[in-house]
């Protein structure tokens, strides 16, 4: 029986601390937070009214921190 072995090395997967995988989490979720945050600024009165958001309700989540 012929065995045949492949010229690549398996990839070892490296586990990263607890810590290092919530802090990319939290990083991902500031971004998209930031992100949602712009494109609800940039929304017009009628697009508010349509998605059934009042201007305080904007107002409420623009003046939130980005890391809330």
């Amino acid at each position: 029986m012929e065995h045949t072995f492949s010229s690549t090395s398996p990839t070892r997967q490296t586990s990263q601390p607890q810590w290092l995988s919530q802090l990319r989490a939290a990083f991902a979720l500031w971004q998209r937070n930031a992100r949602t945050r712009r494109q609800l600024a940039a929304l017009d009165d009628r697009l508010l009214s349509d998605a059934g958001i009042s201007p305080s309700e904007r107002r409420g989540e623009l003046d939130k921190a980005f890391w809330h």
